[in-house]
C-alpha cells in the first residue's frame, strides 16, 4: 500500500472552477483536508480525533464563495498531519526515518525543528504522529505522488491566471488556533494577514485587504505572528505581476476547537467572507489597471 492507494477513491486535491474566470485571483486552502486513509491512521498513534488538531478544519469551505464571485479554488483532500505542502518540498527530519535522508534535504529549517516539516512529526501541542520510525520511501512516495503535482496544479492555475489578466494574486486561506497572541501583548487577533513584510504582494494589496475585514468589526493585524509560508513566499513575485497574501483566521469565530463542530458564527463569518471577496475584487479590477505602465 503506497500514498497512491490512499487516494484512489478521493482525490488527493480539487479546484473549483468558475465559467469563466472573471477575476486574476487564485485562492488556495492547503490545509483543509480532511480525508485520512485508513493506512496512515493505523500508522499514527493518536486516536482520529486527536489527529485533527492541526487540520484548518472547514477553511475551503469558508472561502467558497470566491468561486461564484469569479475566481478558482484550490483545495487539499489530504491532511496537513499526512503531508504539509506549505512547505519546502523536502524539509525532512531525519530522525523520523529508518533510512538516511536525501543530502538534498534540508534538515536544519525551524520548521524541521519544530517537527512541522513536509511530512509532519507532530500535531498540536506537540504530539507525536508516529510511535517509530517511518521508511524513507513513505515520504517520498507522498511528496512525488501528491505534493508536486498539487504544486504543479497551482502553478498552473496562477500561470493561466497572469496570461488571461497580465497579472495574478494569490489568497492562502489558514486557520489558527483561538489563543494565539499578535506579538508580546495581549492582543487576540480575529485574522492575520502575512505577506512576507511586504515581499510577497504590493502594500496597497495588503492595505486594502486589511482595511476590508476591519470595515466589517474584526481584529486584523499584519505579520504576527504569521508572516505567510512558504507557498507566499515561494508564489508572491510583485515584480513579475504576481502578488501572493496568507490570511490566518482565529478559529473560535467559527468552531469549536475541542469537539471540531461548527457553531453559530459559522454561516455569519462565510457571509462576511463572501462579501470580502467581491469588494477585495472590485478594488482590484481598479488597482490593476496601472501596474504594467508603472512596472515599465
Amino acid at each position: 500500500m503506497t500514498a497512491v492507494a490512499d487516494f484512489e477513491h478521493v482525490p488527493a486535491f480539487e479546484v473549483r472552477r468558475p465559467v469563466p474566470q472573471r477575476f486574476p485571483f487564485v485562492f488556495n486552502s492547503p490545509h483543509s483536508g480532511r480525508h485520512y486513509p485508513g493506512r496512515f491512521l493505523a500508522m499514527s498513534r493518536l486516536d482520529a480525533g486527536t489527529i485533527r488538531r492541526s487540520e484548518d478544519c472547514y477553511v475551503d469551505e469558508l472561502f467558497s464563495g470566491a468561486v461564484a464571485a469569479g475566481a478558482p479554488l484550490l483545495t487539499a483532500n489530504f491532511p496537513r498531519a499526512y503531508l504539509d505542502v506549505n512547505r519546502e518540498p523536502w524539509e525532512l527530519d531525519p530522525r523520523m526515518f529508518s533510512d538516511p535522508v536525501p543530502p538534498f534535504a534540508n534538515i536544519r529549517s525551524p520548521r524541521v525543528a519544530g517537527g512541522l516539516g513536509t511530512v509532519p512529526k507532530l500535531v498540536g501541542e506537540g504530539l507525536d504522529i508516529y510511535s517509530g520510525r517511518l521508511r524513507l520511501a513513505e515520504a517520498t512516495g507522498r511528496i512525488d505522488t501528491i505534493y508536486m503535482p498539487y504544486h504543479a496544479c497551482l502553478r498552473r492555475l496562477l500561470i493561466d491566471t497572469h496570461c488571461a489578466f497580465g497579472h495574478g494574486m494569490l489568497i492562502d486561506c489558514h486557520s489558527m488556533p483561538a489563543g494565539i497572541r499578535a506579538g508580546e501583548g495581549s492582543l487576540r487577533p480575529d485574522f492575520i494577514i502575512g505577506d512576507r513584510f511586504g515581499v510577497s504582494a504590493a502594500p496597497a494589496l495588503t492595505d486594502c485587504v486589511i482595511s476590508l475585514l476591519s470595515a466589517r468589526g474584526y481584529c486584523v493585524v499584519h505579520n504576527k505572528p504569521y508572516a505567510g509560508g512558504f507557498i507566499t513566499e515561494h508564489y508572491g513575485r510583485p515584480a513579475q505581476g504576481l502578488h501572493a497574501l496568507q490570511i490566518e483566521i482565529n478559529r473560535s469565530l467559527y468552531m469549536n476547537e475541542r469537539t471540531l463542530e461548527k457553531t453559530a458564527g459559522f454561516h455569519a463569518l462565510m457571509d462576511d467572507l463572501t462579501d470580502f471577496i467581491r469588494e477585495l475584487m472590485d478594488f482590484s479590477a481598479g488597482y490593476f489597471v496601472d501596474l504594467p505602465q508603472a512596472a515599465e
